[in-house]
């Protein structure tokens, strides 16, 4: 059974050191930690721009998209609005890549290098989802952070709600990305 633990526990639990990037990303969420985190990277001068990217979501109160509970963190710890950019249409994990893709394009960015700022549990498919959208060319680097339900790669499996939602992620990278892997297989040999 460790074996089973252990080897899950490597394939969803990614993490990179941050480095000098163009831009943090944070996939859509109603969880503050994320921009906190991108706050502080930005204030030590990892990158110039934060891009919050999620649309609207009934968990929110006050806000009406995930870009705007986002934000207004980011203002609230003096973020300058210059260095905030938008996308507020996402749905899901794909559209949080694929409209930042856009986003960062209609600004005329050029993205060589990138930290993603996600939920530690969801680094895998975060990751995935990200590099499908995005040119292979630009490295990104997965931050993730701990949310207030504490689930770590070292206690995910202690509890029945901590495994549920690694296991969720199991099966969602299963439904994004089987449908990827011909097209990506097709890509390739036509590039080659």
């Amino acid at each position: 059974m460790h074996n089973i633990i252990e080897s899950i526990t490597q394939f969803i639990f990614l993490e990179d050191e941050p480095i000098v990037s163009d831009i943090i990303l944070i996939p859509g969420a109603s969880r503050p930690q994320l921009m906190e985190k991108a706050v502080e990277l930005y204030q030590k001068g990892f990158a110039p721009y934060i891009l919050p990217s999620g649309g609207p979501n009934e968990r929110l109160h006050d806000n009406h998209t995930e870009w705007d509970y986002l934000r207004a963190i980011a203002v609230n710890k003096n973020i300058p609005e210059s260095a905030i950019l938008k996308e507020d249409k996402a749905k899901h994990t794909f559209e949080n890549a694929r409209f930042s893709k856009l986003a960062i394009e209609s600004k005329g960015l050029v993205i060589r290098r990138a930290l993603l700022i996600c939920k530690a549990h969801h680094s895998q498919r975060v990751i995935m989802t990200y590099r499908t959208e995005f040119d292979e060319s630009i490295e990104i680097r997965i931050i993730p952070i701990i949310d207030e339900r504490n689930i770590t790669k070292s206690n995910w499996y202690t509890d029945q709600e901590k495994i549920d939602i690694v296991m969720s992620e199991i099966m969602k990278i299963g439904q994004y990305f089987g449908k990827h892997i011909l097209n990506k297989i097709r890509d390739h040999v036509t590039n080659t």
